[in-house]
């Protein structure tokens, strides 16, 4: 039990990676707020938590609007007795290319996949710091924070700016003994991205990732328990890349270098 007598807030959790971080929390013996859009899929969530014996609630929340995160943070922290983790993973994803993307597509992923991320770090940091007990703050960014991804310029973007902002809140928090790292999923299973993995996707994937394999979100989950316990104590401004493989494998895929 890594995360006894543990608090955290987790946004987008209502499903996919989210839900699986919640559980995993749980499981671990944390109490969890909810902060979701999706009121419904959150109180479904909320309820599956309190079934393993943690406390759990769902808040309604954009987390890319200022008043709301305050609202819902407010709450959180009134039902949880306070905060000792918090997870920034709301995340949505549009297709266009840049000389196609309309404006306001470009303000949409990066209000909800960054400015999300401010809003809700600062937040935490803010209590956490009033409590004077540390904490960490663990945001999901993506392997396409360091890689292209073709008819995603804003949620690349949104991705490299979560990383860069870590790091310098880890800088700036570090001697509240709060710890700011980030995780960088791979090809993941979630609702979101099931119709995305085709027979050919896969096949693509499968070249290009040595372990030949889409994760479970419960992998990543299991990362998140990782940097939010007392083993990554000394952990800050650091990225945790779970991906089979992909971003470090320099091979090229089906070709033969020289025979055995």
């Amino acid at each position: 039990m890594k995360l006894t007598s543990k608090s955290a807030i987790i946004t987008g959790a209502a499903s996919g990676i989210g839900k699986a971080i919640a559980t995993a929390f749980a499981e671990e013996g944390a109490d969890v707020a909810i902060l979701d859009i999706n009121a419904a899929q959150a109180r479904k969530a909320a309820k599956a938590i309190r079934a393993l014996g943690r406390k759990a609630v769902a808040i309604e929340c954009d987390v890319g609007q200022a008043s709301q995160v305050k609202r819902a943070f407010a709450e959180a922290v009134a039902f949880l007795g306070g905060l000792d983790i918090m997870v920034n993973n709301t995340g949505v994803i549009r297709f266009a290319k840049v000389v196609d993307m309309p404006e306001e597509d470009w303000d949409f992923i990066l209000r909800t996949n960054l400015k999300s991320v401010f809003l809700c770090a600062q937040a935490a940091a803010r209590q956490m710091i009033q409590q004077g007990r540390g904490g960490r703050v663990i945001s999901i960014s993506s392997i396409h924070a360091v890689l292209s991804e073709p008819n995603c310029g804003h949620y690349t973007a949104a991705k490299g700016g979560i990383e860069a902002f870590s790091r310098t809140l880890a800088s700036e928090l570090a001697p509240h003994k709060i710890t700011v790292n980030f995780i960088r999923p791979g090809a993941t299973f979630t609702e979101l991205t099931v119709p995305m993995y085709t027979d050919s996707v896969k096949r693509s994937l499968f070249q290009r990732v040595p372990m030949k394999e889409i994760a479970e979100a419960s992998w990543i989950a299991a990362g998140a328990v990782f940097i939010a316990s007392e083993d990554a104590r000394y952990m800050t401004g650091q990225s945790l890349t779970l991906d089979g493989g992909y971003v470090m494998d320099g091979s090229l895929p089906s070709a033969e270098y020289c025979k055995e």
